[in-house]
Protein backbone atom coordinates (compact mmCIF):
# COMPACT_ATOMS: atom_id res chain seq x y z
CA UNK A 1 0.00 0.00 0.00
CA UNK A 2 1.21 3.39 -1.31
CA UNK A 3 2.03 5.73 2.08
CA UNK A 4 0.86 8.72 2.51
CA UNK A 5 3.85 11.61 1.99
CA UNK A 6 4.11 14.07 5.76
CA UNK A 7 1.72 17.26 4.55
CA UNK A 8 2.61 20.99 4.62
CA UNK A 9 0.34 23.40 4.82
CA UNK A 10 0.85 27.02 3.21
CA UNK A 11 -1.14 30.30 4.05
CA UNK A 12 0.02 32.94 1.51
CA UNK A 13 -0.94 34.76 -1.12
CA UNK A 14 -0.95 34.21 -4.87
CA UNK A 15 2.11 34.91 -7.24
CA UNK A 16 0.71 34.63 -11.06
CA UNK A 17 4.78 34.81 -11.90
CA UNK A 18 4.91 31.95 -10.17
CA UNK A 19 8.82 32.53 -8.57
CA UNK A 20 6.92 33.20 -5.05
CA UNK A 21 4.40 32.85 -2.80
CA UNK A 22 1.70 30.14 -2.87
CA UNK A 23 3.72 29.24 -6.41
CA UNK A 24 7.38 28.75 -4.70
CA UNK A 25 5.85 27.13 -1.74
CA UNK A 26 4.19 24.23 -3.55
CA UNK A 27 7.33 23.65 -5.61
CA UNK A 28 9.59 23.43 -2.97
CA UNK A 29 7.29 21.35 -0.98
CA UNK A 30 7.04 18.85 -4.00
CA UNK A 31 10.41 19.38 -4.50
CA UNK A 32 11.41 18.10 -0.95
CA UNK A 33 9.32 14.99 -0.68
CA UNK A 34 5.94 16.59 1.13
CA UNK A 35 2.61 17.21 0.68
CA UNK A 36 1.83 20.49 0.05
CA UNK A 37 -1.68 21.85 0.54
CA UNK A 38 -2.33 25.76 0.52
CA UNK A 39 -4.90 28.06 1.60
CA UNK A 40 -5.03 31.61 -0.41
CA UNK A 41 -5.34 34.70 1.21
CA UNK A 42 -4.31 36.86 -1.32
CA UNK A 43 -4.09 37.01 -4.93
CA UNK A 44 -1.34 39.65 -6.84
CA UNK A 45 -1.25 40.35 -9.92
CA UNK A 46 2.92 40.47 -10.27
CA UNK A 47 5.55 39.65 -13.06
CA UNK A 48 9.49 39.90 -13.13
CA UNK A 49 8.95 43.61 -13.31
CA UNK A 50 6.83 43.92 -9.61
CA UNK A 51 3.74 43.90 -8.28
CA UNK A 52 0.93 45.49 -10.26
CA UNK A 53 -1.81 45.05 -7.65
CA UNK A 54 -2.92 42.65 -5.14
CA UNK A 55 -7.01 41.83 -3.46
CA UNK A 56 -7.40 40.10 -0.08
CA UNK A 57 -9.77 37.23 -0.24
CA UNK A 58 -12.79 37.46 2.19
CA UNK A 59 -11.89 36.38 5.78
CA UNK A 60 -14.28 33.91 5.41
CA UNK A 61 -12.94 32.64 2.73
CA UNK A 62 -10.01 32.44 4.51
CA UNK A 63 -11.01 30.70 7.71
CA UNK A 64 -13.08 28.13 4.98
CA UNK A 65 -9.92 26.55 3.59
CA UNK A 66 -8.61 26.86 6.76
CA UNK A 67 -11.34 24.60 8.55
CA UNK A 68 -11.60 22.60 5.44
CA UNK A 69 -7.73 21.44 4.95
CA UNK A 70 -7.39 21.21 9.34
CA UNK A 71 -11.01 19.70 9.68
CA UNK A 72 -9.82 16.87 7.33
CA UNK A 73 -6.42 16.23 6.10
CA UNK A 74 -4.54 17.64 8.88
CA UNK A 75 -1.25 18.69 9.00
CA UNK A 76 2.37 18.06 10.09
CA UNK A 77 3.94 21.84 9.50
CA UNK A 78 2.58 24.85 8.50
CA UNK A 79 3.86 27.63 6.35
CA UNK A 80 2.59 31.65 6.68
CA UNK A 81 3.46 34.35 3.94
CA UNK A 82 1.54 37.03 2.69
CA UNK A 83 -1.54 37.74 4.87
CA UNK A 84 -2.33 41.18 3.54
CA UNK A 85 -4.69 43.10 6.40
CA UNK A 86 -5.12 42.97 10.63
CA UNK A 87 -8.34 40.96 9.62
CA UNK A 88 -6.20 38.32 7.91
CA UNK A 89 -3.76 38.00 10.40
CA UNK A 90 -5.97 37.41 13.14
CA UNK A 91 -8.28 35.45 11.25
CA UNK A 92 -5.17 32.89 10.68
CA UNK A 93 -3.64 33.32 14.30
CA UNK A 94 -6.81 32.58 15.87
CA UNK A 95 -6.85 29.48 13.43
CA UNK A 96 -3.56 28.26 13.94
CA UNK A 97 -3.41 28.87 17.84
CA UNK A 98 -5.16 25.10 18.43
CA UNK A 99 -2.78 23.62 15.67
CA UNK A 100 -0.11 21.04 17.42
CA UNK A 101 2.26 21.16 14.16
CA UNK A 102 5.37 23.37 14.04
CA UNK A 103 4.42 26.76 12.15
CA UNK A 104 7.01 28.71 10.39
CA UNK A 105 5.96 32.74 10.07
CA UNK A 106 7.69 34.29 7.50
CA UNK A 107 6.76 37.84 7.71
CA UNK A 108 6.16 39.20 4.97
CA UNK A 109 6.32 42.98 4.49
CA UNK A 110 7.07 43.66 0.62
CA UNK A 111 8.48 41.93 -2.48
CA UNK A 112 11.92 41.47 -4.10
CA UNK A 113 10.98 44.72 -5.58
CA UNK A 114 10.00 47.06 -2.74
CA UNK A 115 6.71 47.06 -3.58
CA UNK A 116 4.42 46.43 -0.46
CA UNK A 117 2.27 43.32 0.75
CA UNK A 118 1.47 44.18 4.08
CA UNK A 119 -0.89 47.43 5.34
CA UNK A 120 0.70 49.38 8.04
CA UNK A 121 -1.80 48.92 10.68
CA UNK A 122 -1.04 44.61 9.89
CA UNK A 123 1.94 44.72 12.04
CA UNK A 124 0.87 45.24 14.71
CA UNK A 125 -1.65 42.69 14.59
CA UNK A 126 1.27 40.51 13.13
CA UNK A 127 3.39 41.48 16.06
CA UNK A 128 0.50 40.69 19.14
CA UNK A 129 -1.39 37.73 17.88
CA UNK A 130 0.63 35.59 14.70
CA UNK A 131 3.76 35.52 16.12
CA UNK A 132 3.31 34.41 19.39
CA UNK A 133 1.92 31.03 18.03
CA UNK A 134 5.00 31.05 15.51
CA UNK A 135 7.37 28.07 16.25
CA UNK A 136 10.45 29.80 14.26
CA UNK A 137 9.73 33.51 12.46
CA UNK A 138 12.20 34.35 9.40
CA UNK A 139 12.37 37.89 8.90
CA UNK A 140 14.83 39.68 6.19
CA UNK A 141 16.82 42.84 7.64
CA UNK A 142 14.01 44.86 6.16
CA UNK A 143 11.43 43.36 8.22
CA UNK A 144 13.08 42.42 11.49
CA UNK A 145 13.10 46.55 11.42
CA UNK A 146 9.41 46.44 10.47
CA UNK A 147 8.95 44.72 13.65
CA UNK A 148 11.37 45.88 16.17
CA UNK A 149 12.81 48.96 14.62
CA UNK A 150 16.30 47.46 14.89
CA UNK A 151 18.22 48.25 12.12
CA UNK A 152 21.09 45.53 11.46
CA UNK A 153 24.01 47.16 9.53
CA UNK A 154 26.62 44.51 10.10
CA UNK A 155 27.00 40.63 11.53
CA UNK A 156 27.64 41.91 14.73
CA UNK A 157 24.04 43.21 14.72
CA UNK A 158 21.84 39.62 14.67
CA UNK A 159 21.70 38.34 17.80
CA UNK A 160 20.54 42.13 18.80
CA UNK A 161 17.52 41.58 15.99
CA UNK A 162 16.55 38.12 17.34
CA UNK A 163 16.61 39.03 21.07
CA UNK A 164 14.62 41.69 20.11
CA UNK A 165 12.29 39.65 17.87
CA UNK A 166 12.14 36.67 20.45
CA UNK A 167 10.82 39.00 22.40
CA UNK A 168 7.18 39.24 20.19
CA UNK A 169 6.42 35.62 21.47
CA UNK A 170 8.04 32.86 18.40
CA UNK A 171 9.95 30.33 20.31
CA UNK A 172 13.06 30.62 17.67
CA UNK A 173 14.11 33.22 15.43
CA UNK A 174 15.86 33.23 12.34
CA UNK A 175 17.48 36.20 10.96
CA UNK A 176 18.48 36.15 7.90
CA UNK A 177 21.37 38.28 7.12
CA UNK A 178 21.57 38.04 3.32
CA UNK A 179 21.03 41.66 2.20
CA UNK A 180 24.72 42.45 4.33
CA UNK A 181 27.63 42.23 2.31
CA UNK A 182 29.86 39.45 2.24
CA UNK A 183 28.86 36.24 3.02
CA UNK A 184 25.18 35.57 3.87
CA UNK A 185 24.84 34.17 7.49
CA UNK A 186 21.86 33.85 8.70
CA UNK A 187 21.46 33.37 12.87
CA UNK A 188 18.76 30.79 14.68
CA UNK A 189 18.27 31.32 18.14
CA UNK A 190 15.87 30.55 20.60
CA UNK A 191 17.65 32.91 23.31
CA UNK A 192 19.78 30.37 24.83
CA UNK A 193 21.53 28.26 21.76
CA UNK A 194 22.86 30.41 18.74
CA UNK A 195 23.09 28.33 15.12
CA UNK A 196 24.82 30.53 12.17
CA UNK A 197 24.17 29.54 8.99
CA UNK A 198 27.25 30.94 6.20
CA UNK A 199 26.73 30.00 2.49
CA UNK A 200 28.59 31.19 -0.68
CA UNK A 201 27.24 34.15 -2.40
CA UNK A 202 26.59 32.97 -6.06
CA UNK A 203 26.59 36.29 -8.29
CA UNK A 204 23.04 35.68 -9.69
CA UNK A 205 20.26 38.76 -10.01
CA UNK A 206 17.43 35.90 -10.66
CA UNK A 207 16.24 35.22 -6.93
CA UNK A 208 12.35 36.33 -6.87
CA UNK A 209 11.12 33.84 -4.12
CA UNK A 210 13.92 33.21 -1.75
CA UNK A 211 12.02 34.12 1.49
CA UNK A 212 8.98 32.05 0.50
CA UNK A 213 11.48 29.47 -0.52
CA UNK A 214 12.92 29.09 2.41
CA UNK A 215 10.18 28.94 4.76
CA UNK A 216 8.49 26.54 2.89
CA UNK A 217 11.83 24.24 3.15
CA UNK A 218 11.49 24.95 6.78
CA UNK A 219 8.13 23.76 7.17
CA UNK A 220 9.14 20.79 4.68
CA UNK A 221 11.87 19.36 6.62
CA UNK A 222 10.45 20.11 10.08
CA UNK A 223 7.69 17.81 8.87
CA UNK A 224 10.13 15.31 7.85
CA UNK A 225 11.29 15.18 11.26
CA UNK A 226 14.13 17.15 11.34
CA UNK A 227 14.17 19.25 14.55
CA UNK A 228 14.74 22.94 13.81
CA UNK A 229 18.48 23.90 13.62
CA UNK A 230 18.99 20.54 11.05
CA UNK A 231 15.46 21.73 9.16
CA UNK A 232 17.05 25.30 8.65
CA UNK A 233 20.69 23.54 7.66
CA UNK A 234 19.07 21.29 4.99
CA UNK A 235 16.56 24.30 3.79
CA UNK A 236 19.49 27.05 3.56
CA UNK A 237 21.46 24.41 1.50
CA UNK A 238 18.64 23.56 -1.21
CA UNK A 239 17.86 27.83 -1.02
CA UNK A 240 21.25 28.55 -2.14
CA UNK A 241 21.12 25.76 -4.61
CA UNK A 242 17.75 27.34 -5.87
CA UNK A 243 19.80 30.71 -5.89
CA UNK A 244 22.88 29.51 -8.12
CA UNK A 245 20.56 28.01 -10.81
CA UNK A 246 17.88 30.89 -10.37
CA UNK A 247 16.74 32.07 -14.21
CA UNK A 248 15.85 34.94 -16.22
CA UNK A 249 12.76 35.45 -16.72
CA UNK A 250 10.00 38.22 -18.29
CA UNK A 251 12.26 41.58 -18.73
CA UNK A 252 12.99 41.81 -14.87
CA UNK A 253 14.17 39.41 -11.84
CA UNK A 254 13.84 36.47 -12.59
CA UNK A 255 13.21 32.91 -10.03
CA UNK A 256 15.02 30.88 -8.27
CA UNK A 257 14.91 27.11 -9.49
CA UNK A 258 12.59 25.01 -7.12
CA UNK A 259 13.75 22.25 -9.34
CA UNK A 260 17.42 22.12 -9.77
CA UNK A 261 18.23 19.08 -8.09
CA UNK A 262 15.91 17.84 -10.49
CA UNK A 263 17.73 18.94 -13.39
CA UNK A 264 21.24 18.99 -12.09
CA UNK A 265 20.81 15.65 -10.20
CA UNK A 266 22.01 17.23 -7.35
Amino acid sequence: MTSTPPRVLTVAGSDSGGGAGIQADLKTMLALGVHGMSVIAAVTAQNSLGVQGYWELPAEAVRAQLDSVLGDIGVQAVKTGMLASPTLVETVAGALASVAAPVVVDPVGVSKHGDSLLAPEAVETMKELLLPVATVVTPNLWEVEQLTSVKVEDEDDLPRAAEAVLALGPTWALIKGGHLPGEPVDLLTDGDRRYRFAAERHDNRHTHGTGCTLASAIASRLALGDDLPEAVRQAKEYVTGAIAHGFPLGAGIGPVDHAWRWRTGG
